[in-house]
């Protein structure tokens, strides 16, 4: 793992040392010395995460190594042929989608895709999607009532891109329509927040029967450097933004947001994948088992009455 955070600084140290022992280990003093360090970081590292702000677990959503929506489709899943293009403009590498097969379930996969480096994430657009993916997704979720399979999305995304090509193409309406298609399909519709969840970028195809969500993933109506910039005039307040906005995984399943938190590895997705990739698979099996029974009127009365219940308050009288 090459890229550290702030927070983690303390683990690195400890790691370095050790690494520097090992490579004059030969007595046993030395090696239990090694063995006493190892289980130190351990002890650290379980410390430290077990403390997360809610700013630090924005930080692991955004790390570059964390896996992406092509890495779960390619180790959770047991089968993946990705298909291209909205038929209206182009096709846009920033949503990928396609046909994917996990234990008995034949579904149509569809999620956002960064980058890892330079080149990729312009080619990705840092999994910003422009109205075209929104389409190109569009088109996937027709697919899938046609051939009635369900449909399994990753949230991952900065947001949608705000450049003014994407506005002229219809960004706002691309975005509505899919809440509109999505709130309608008679498919079970899985919906898993793996990384970043950024406003109208995510929520594009983010309808769905259950909502699960990485216990180091963020979700919300902005990030929070956008919030501390339109309240405090400035990006320095982007701590206590995340705090105000309770953007994690315990928070929404508390506010009925989202169904299910998915526990990830210590340390994050990014430190053991493998391990990550069957907690995924698994989850993914126990969601599509328990949507398959549910009648398709049914599935579409119970998506509603979801999102309607969202955001409901109640205002108490006031005595005189």
């Amino acid at each position: 793992m090459s890229y550290v955070l702030e927070f983690e600084k303390p683990i690195l140290e400890l790691e370095k040392k050790v690494a520097e022992m090992k490579a004059l280990a030969g007595t046993l003093e030395l090696d239990e010395q090694i063995a006493d360090l190892e289980r130190r970081i351990e002890e650290l590292r379980a410390e430290i995460y077990s403390k997360l702000t809610r700013w630090q677990r924005v930080q692991i959503a955004r790390h570059p190594e964390r896996p992406y929506t092509l890495d779960y489709l390619a180790h959770s899943f047991d089968e993946f042929i990705e298909l291209h293009g909205d038929r209206c403009f182009r096709d846009d590498p920033a949503i990928v989608g396609g046909l994917a097969r996990i234990g008995e379930f034949t579904v149509v996969a569809v999620g956002h895709q960064k980058g890892r480096d330079t080149k990729s994430n312009l080619y990705r657009n840092f999994g910003m999607p422009n109205p075209e993916g929104y389409r190109k997704a569009a088109r996937l979720f027709r697919l899938a009532e046609k051939f009635g399979r369900p449909v399994v999305t990753f949230l991952d995304t900065p947001g949608a891109f705000p450049g003014i090509e994407a506005e002229e193409r219809g960004q706002a309406e691309a975005i509505a329509r899919n809440l509109f298609i999505m709130a309608q399909l008679k498919v079970p519709i899985v919906v898993v927040i793996i990384g970043e969840g950024a406003s109208g970028g995510a929520l594009g195809i983010g309808v769905g029967d259950r909502i699960v969500m990485l216990e180091n993933a963020w979700y919300s109506v902005i990030a929070p450097e956008s919030c501390s910039s339109i309240l405090w005039r400035s990006w320095d307040y982007k701590e206590q933004a995340a705090e105000a906005l309770q953007l994690c995984a315990t928070d929404l399943e508390r506010h009925g947001i989202i169904d299910r938190v998915v526990p990830e590895p210590i340390g994050g997705a990014h430190r053991d994948p493998q391990t990550m990739f069957a907690t995924m698979r698994r989850i993914l099996l126990e969601e599509l088992s328990g949507l398959s029974s549910v009648p398709p009127e049914e599935l579409v009365k119970r998506r509603h009455e979801k999102f309607a219940r969202m955001g409901v308050w109640v205002e108490l009288a006031t005595e005189q």
